[in-house]
């Protein structure tokens, strides 16, 4: 094999690996550190998510 043969194994290993590197990072960042995803998040969520405590002082 020549050199060139060697070089262009090289490149694909590399292509291969940072063309990988990307595609996860760019999954891992779709996801907070609770593994919610960050585009579904709704803004509002704790204006109208309650427990079951507050339904229960409600009631009374």
């Amino acid at each position: 094999m020549s050199f060139g043969d060697y070089l262009y194994i090289v490149v694909v290993i590399l292509f291969s690996f940072m063309t990988f590197t990307i595609i996860r990072n760019n999954f891992l960042s779709k996801f907070d550190e609770e593994q919610r995803r960050k585009d579904l998040a709704d803004e509002y969520e704790d204006d109208y998510v309650s427990s079951g405590l507050d339904k229960k002082k409600e009631k009374d």
